[in-house]
């Protein structure tokens, strides 16, 4: 064994045994600078000790976690702060992460602050808001910051709801997705009554997201609106909804699905054969 990798697991195990005795001194920063440290350890569950510990320590090593993850050269280390920060979830630590996912060289890292900044919460939500607002940041970098948004589901319902006002295609897309997440974690009827009306949105798109959205959950009063959207004059919007009445299973689609069995386009003819085969499969099953 290394010297290194001694003074790792003698540190470790050292804080470790601190931390359960609860007599580990939080404000011993050199300590917390050298656990810091260890996260750049060649041995990856020895990493991932480090990782846990500093989350048991908590907010007093943000900082430390942050200058390694924005200023450390080696990047295992960086994934590693950022992975930490996921851990630890501090509100204060959010504009480091969004800079990290936004110009870090490395991939994981980026892939790991938005990690970070999904279980960081509500404090996240207007940064992420203002990346896919942003017209050149990248699709990859926007797709990211949507799936951080919908992981948070009802902790950030109340800014999702605010966000709905945006005139930013890409910001009600991901707004849609994220309510749907809130939707489908409570059930609630608020969001649930937010995604019918987003049945009428100008952009296609967001109709789009709507009618998957609706899909993916049995709330009534959606049913004669999915129905609806079956006559909208954009052909994404209308296979959307076939599919989503499918996964329904409510047999009173069959009638209105029944016509695009005749349909002049082989795909909606399929989707619509599927969907009413769904449909009585789930009948069947019930």
């Amino acid at each position: 064994m290394s010297d290194i990798h001694a003074r790792h697991d003698a540190l470790l195990a050292r804080v470790n045994e601190e931390i359960m005795l609860d007599t580990f001194d939080r404000s011993n920063q050199a300590v917390i600078q050298e656990l810091v440290g260890g996260l750049g350890d060649s041995r990856g569950l020895v990493r991932l000790g480090f990782a846990e510990t500093l989350g048991q320590i908590g907010e007093v090593a943000t900082p430390f976690l942050v200058d390694a993850l924005l200023h450390h050269e080696d990047v295992v280390l960086r994934r590693a702060a950022a992975k930490t920060l996921t851990l630890i979830a501090d509100p204060s630590a959010v504009p480091a992460l969004l800079q990290a996912f936004l110009e870090d060289s490395d991939t994981v890292v980026r892939g790991s602050a938005a990690g970070a900044l999904a279980r960081t919460g509500a404090a996240a939500v207007p940064g992420l808001l203002e990346i896919l607002a942003h017209p050149d940041y990248p699709q990859d970098t926007k797709g990211h910051a949507a799936w951080a948004l919908a992981f948070m589901g009802a902790e950030a319902a109340d800014h999702l709801f605010n966000a709905l006002n945006s005139d930013n295609l890409d910001v009600r897309c991901a707004v849609i997705g994220a309510i749907a997440q809130v939707a489908k974690e409570n059930f609630d009827s608020r969001a649930c009554e937010v995604l019918i009306s987003a049945l009428t949105d100008r952009e296609e798109l967001v109709r789009v997201e709507a009618c998957a959205a609706l899909g993916q959950f049995n709330y009534p009063p959606a049913f004669p609106h999915l129905l609806k959207a079956l006559q909208d004059q954009a052909l994404e919007v209308r296979k959307t909804a076939i599919t989503s009445l499918g996964k329904l299973g409510n047999p009173d689609a069959i009638p209105a699905l029944e016509p695009f069995l005749a349909d002049e386009m082989p795909l909606i003819r399929t989707l619509t054969k599927l969907a009413i085969e769904q449909i009585n499969n789930y009948e069947t099953i019930e």
